[in-house]
């Protein structure tokens, strides 16, 4: 099959059974391998459903302005498919971005705008949704995507995500394990999952020091897990049991995957790893397990992969 663009190569990303890692287990594990969307991450998805949704319905026109805070995957992945429908992108960054990420944005043609300021919680995002703000007042034609709220991001994991495992799996999962962040991805995916498997366990896998889902406030340096602020997207959904990582056990889900499976994925993914190992010794025997390893681990070489003493984190994300 040949693609229109990288656009129409969005999804279709494999399941593979993690059987070397838990062979122990009284369970199994199922990984749905999201890094291998064009981009490099599970964002795609959400990325080229809203630009698609917004052109259908006339919220967005040829030549417009996306704007949106983000320094990581959803950034990338609108700034590289924003030109294919004739867009333009506007990021808004702060000090904690990774150099790699920056180089990314900038190469893709996204315009940077970079914060400098503390919000009342001693992070950023509050200072960049600021700034999202102001910047949609001074370009009446700029829209704001606001992946911590809009609706279409986990519509678009119903709709593709979780079609794609239905489809995917031989028989019915026993528990979903998903890393959250804005909890798009959660959502989307065990709102459909359940239509087919009433009876499926779902476990968010939340970051340590992230308030996603009641946790208390504490400093983090992994990028694309946990918030410091619980989106508006949480507060329509609870899971059935949240898992706190902290990164030290997500850095070693991370070195664990690449070692027995020779999947190299970001920090989430280990970060779902270790929720799994927390949470498994309360399934059932033979429960079958489906969690998402939501990007590759090229971006976080100076942060899980490194091998310096010292971690290189200087200050903590939003």
């Amino acid at each position: 099959m040949i693609h229109a663009s990288i656009a129409d190569a969005v999804g279709n990303t494999p399941v593979v059974h993690l059987a070397r890692m838990f062979r122990e287990e009284h369970y199994e594990v199922y990984a749905k391998l999201e890094y291998l969307n064009p981009l490099g991450s599970m964002k795609d998805r959400a990325a080229r459903h809203v630009i698609e949704s917004w052109l259908g319905d006339g919220t967005l026109k040829p030549g417009g302005h996306i704007v949106e805070s983000s320094s990581g995957n959803f950034g990338i992945a609108l700034a590289a498919l924003a030109p294919l429908y004739d867009l333009r992108v506007t990021c808004v960054l702060d000090p904690n971005v990774s150099s790699v990420n920056l180089k990314i944005l900038s190469s893709l043609g996204a315009r940077i705008e970079m914060v400098s300021a503390r919000d009342r919680m001693g992070g950023f995002l509050e200072t960049r949704l600021a700034r999202v703000r102001e910047l949609t007042v001074e370009d009446p034609s700029a829209v704001w995507v606001n992946q911590y709220a809009n609706d279409l991001c986990w519509q678009a994991h119903y709709a593709h995500t979780a079609r794609e495992i239905i489809e995917q799996v031989s028989g019915p999962l026993d528990a979903l394990v998903i890393a959250v962040s804005t909890t798009a991805t959660l959502q989307g995916v065990s709102r459909r999952l359940r239509e087919q498997w009433p009876d499926l366990k779902v476990i968010a896998a939340d970051a340590y020091g992230s308030v996603v889902f009641g946790g208390t406030p504490a400093p983090r340096h992994l990028p694309g897990h946990g918030s410091s602020m619980r989106p508006e997207l949480a507060t329509r959904f609870d899971p059935d049991a949240v898992v706190h990582v902290r990164e030290e056990d997500a850095v070693a889900g991370c070195r664990a995957l690449l070692r027995t499976e020779g999947i190299l994925a970001g920090a989430s993914s280990g970060a779902v790893v270790s929720a799994i190992r927390t949470a498994g010794p309360a399934l059932p025997s033979g429960s079958r397990v489906l969690t998402i390893l939501p990007d590759r681990g090229e971006r976080y070489m100076d942060l899980v992969y490194s091998d310096d003493p010292t971690p290189p984190w200087t200050g903590h994300v939003a």
